[in-house]
């Protein structure tokens, strides 16, 4: 399979599937999956927990960045140990973070913050492989080329955090401004650029009461932006340009993070320039210094190695243990309750 034609498989597969989030996802039937009973209520009722689409949109995410990393660092020429060894300690740094981030900046414990989660992956994940590097001898392990595995990464990143915006379609996070507080001039431009959402669960009503008006469709933006710098970096990365690749999605991702939060109407911190912006210029100008510093030398790069490691079990089985974890990590409602009541439907009896 040719570079191209594989960049273009997943970009029609990423426009269907916006296609279809897009229009759906902002409706109030596409908030929760499900709910389970929990404990009987005195009315003869249940309390419910219920299972988010957010979640689920989330699981996919994070599984697809997974997938393409361990393509690209496959296709790379890695071994099948290091390229464990790299995802799961950058994600065991940025897990955790989605959640602390969140409550150190907003002051919000049920919620996440995946700005937080992408800013700590990105300082922490050239120091991760230089550790690696370093310890390595000491297991057997070769060294491995930094560049093409942090450009990996980021392309991956770039890919996993636009699909994910789908999740926050779902919810009715991360929402723009309202059309009326932009001047009547720009009305006409923007009014594309713009959706509604409805539902009072949505953090978008009970939050900031914007549900049934329409407001810009960052997550949307966010989405086809993202998307966009993912693929054309897997390309940048597969015709061996890794350094090309890092830059571009790094700098595609934050600086839209950055100019974005100017357009959204959720609270963000404290500040007219929130912790999160500062984040993203800060991880800009770190991607910078971290691409001058290290050179882009690694293996030539061939897409069908990487493809084959799809067919490993092992991969299989952790990228479906992945989803599992991430799901019951982030589907599972902290601001939303239920009420649930059974009854026999006798005219089936």
């Amino acid at each position: 399979m040719s570079n191209l034609l594989f960049v273009l498989i997943l970009s029609v597969l990423f426009g269907g599937l916006y296609a279809w989030g897009f229009k759906r996802l902002c409706g109030e039937r596409w908030q929760f999956i499900g709910t389970i009973p929990l404990t009987k209520r005195n009315d003869g009722c249940w309390n419910g927990l219920n299972l988010t689409y957010y979640g689920l949109f989330n699981a996919n995410a994070c599984t697809l960045a997974v997938l393409i990393v361990y393509i690209l660092l496959a296709a790379g020429g890695l071994s099948t140990a290091v390229i464990h060894l790299v995802v799961g300690l950058v994600f065991a740094l940025c897990i955790p973070a989605a959640k602390l981030m969140a409550r150190w900046v907003e002051k919000k414990a049920h919620t996440f913050s995946i700005g937080g989660a992408a800013f700590v992956g990105l300082i922490a994940a050239p120091w991760v492989m230089a550790a690696l590097n370093l310890a390595g001898p000491l297991w057997g392990m070769p060294p491995f080329p930094i560049m093409p595995a942090l450009a990996a990464i980021a392309a991956g990143y770039a890919l996993g955090e636009g699909s994910g915006r789908l999740a926050c379609l779902s919810f009715g996070c991360c929402y723009g401004k309202p059309l009326g507080r932009f001047p009547s001039v720009f009305r006409p431009w923007l009014a594309p650029l713009s959706i509604v959402y409805h539902g009072g669960n949505k953090k978008i009503a009970y939050a900031g009461a914007l549900d049934g008006q329409p407001v810009i469709a960052v997550p949307a933006i966010t989405a086809v932006l993202y998307t966009a710098a993912g693929l054309i970096g897997v390309l940048l990365f597969l015709e061996g340009r890794s350094r090309a690749a890092y830059l571009l999605c790094v700098s595609v991702t934050q600086f839209w993070r950055f100019a974005s939060e100017f357009l959204r109407a959720d609270h963000r911190g404290a500040g007219r320039i929130s912790a999160y912006q500062k984040m993203a210029l800060a991880a800009v100008l770190y991607a910078v210094a971290v691409a001058v510093a290290i050179p882009p030398a690694g293996s030539p790069v061939h897409l069908i190695a990487g493809l084959r490691l799809l067919w490993n079990p092992v991969i299989i089985l952790a990228c479906q243990s992945l989803w599992i974890g991430i799901f019951l990590y982030m589907g599972r409602s902290q601001v939303t309750g239920a009420v649930i009541s059974f009854f026999v439907r006798k005219d089936r009896i």
